[in-house]
């Protein structure tokens, strides 16, 4: 099948409509290009993940009841895949049941069909929102493991006594070296993780659930 709109290379955020039904799927994407919003628009699911690129931010309008391969199909995909691309599912009548069971899987929102253009509007705007903060904090995550990852061994071992409120002295007995090299070690620490207390470093390692 050929998509409506060629997948999109830009950095920017974008929309991706889903749907079996051209008519609805035409009418958001046009809707959401005339608010200003990028928008790519598939005629299933699986023609939507064979290009997809989970680095591409934005959010998923997506259809819960296709033939085939369906909505609920789609977001347990790229819930397996770890994609954190906010869902909204658009439903038709009798969808209640579905509706739920994806809003308890992570759905971000879900509209029932005919689709107001302010509500739909307005939740892509949440959604993207959620999207960006996402990424966000996706980012400082991975620069924060990057930063752990130039600690040697020593370094890392250092660290978790660090964190744990243990003062130099008990760190060199826990570790059998000198309080000399147990504060060299912390200094370096310090410097690689880029922080100016231990305070805040507690808070950056917790804050990133690492241990």
């Amino acid at each position: 099948m050929i998509t409506d709109q060629v997948m999109p290379s830009s950095v920017g955020q974008t929309v991706f409509v889903v749907d079996d039904d051209a008519a609805v799927r035409k009418a958001v994407a046009r809707l959401l290009r005339s608010a200003g919003v990028a928008a790519a628009a598939f005629a299933s699911p699986r023609e939507f993940l064979a290009q997809y690129d989970p680095a591409t931010p934005g959010c998923l309008v997506l259809d819960i009841a296709m033939p085939g391969f369906n909505g609920l199909q789609l977001q347990t995909t790229l819930g397996e895949k770890g994609c954190i691309l906010p869902i909204i599912f658009l439903t038709g009548h009798g969808d209640v049941p579905k509706s739920v069971r994806a809003m308890k899987r992570g759905a971000f929102d879900f509209l029932s069909k005919p689709v107001k253009d302010k509500d739909l509007l307005t939740a892509v705007r949440a959604a993207l929102e959620k999207d960006a903060l996402a990424r966000l904090e996706q980012a400082r995550f991975s620069e924060i493991r990057t930063r752990l990852d130039t600690l040697t061994p020593r370094e890392h071992e250092v660290l978790e006594h660090v964190v744990a409120g243990k003062l130099n002295k008990q760190i060199a007995g826990d570790m059998g070296i000198t309080e000399a090299t147990v504060k060299m070690h912390r200094a370096r620490v310090m410097a690689k993780m880029k922080v100016q207390s231990v305070a805040e470093l507690a808070r950056l390692i917790e804050r990133c659930g690492i241990n």
